[in-house]
């Protein structure tokens, strides 16, 4: 599960376009991360995920899970996830199930853990896709049917 978070900053980096409030800052950002500066990444990240955009939160989620640039603290990384998870970001929503499916960071939650591979893979994510049928094993029917039931009533908060 850490290499394929790893991998998902990666694909995160890659797929991330420049918005109109954050884009440059952000954009610094992601290329200080591409050159192994984590330390002027979190710099540049913190006020932009403090303002809200979900993708430097989600940034901030790997760098926390991984300890590139800060020390590794899986209830740090939880936080910035939920963040950007809460706002539709799907890589989020894929490492905050993750944290939810090991009980790293938060209470283990099978349920959630569920819910939340369920919005990531509806955007895409086919890690989720995966993640979600691998979290199905260790759940019963009525746990399944309660995460969908979530996963259908789920809205973003849009704090941008």
């Amino acid at each position: 599960m850490r290499t394929l978070r790893c991998v998902l900053l990666a694909l995160l980096l890659l797929l991330s376009g420049s918005s109109i409030a954050f884009g440059d800052a952000f954009q610094d950002g992601v290329d200080a991360v591409q050159k192994g500066d984590y330390e002027t990444a979190r710099i540049i990240f913190l006020p932009l995920a403090e303002q809200g955009d979900a993708r430097a939160q989600c940034n901030l989620g790997v760098m926390y899970d991984n300890g590139l640039g800060v020390p590794k603290d899986y209830k740090e990384a939880s936080k910035w996830f939920r963040l950007a998870a809460e706002q539709g970001d799907p890589y989020a929503q894929h490492n905050l199930g993750g944290m939810y499916d090991q009980g790293d960071g938060v209470v283990q939650n099978h349920v959630l853990a569920h819910m939340w591979f369920t919005l990531s893979g509806s955007q895409g994510i086919e890690n989720a896709v995966y993640s979600r049928r691998k979290c199905e094993e260790k759940m019963s029917p009525a746990q399944i049917d309660k995460a969908r039931e979530m996963a259908v009533n789920w809205k973003p908060k849009n704090l941008v």
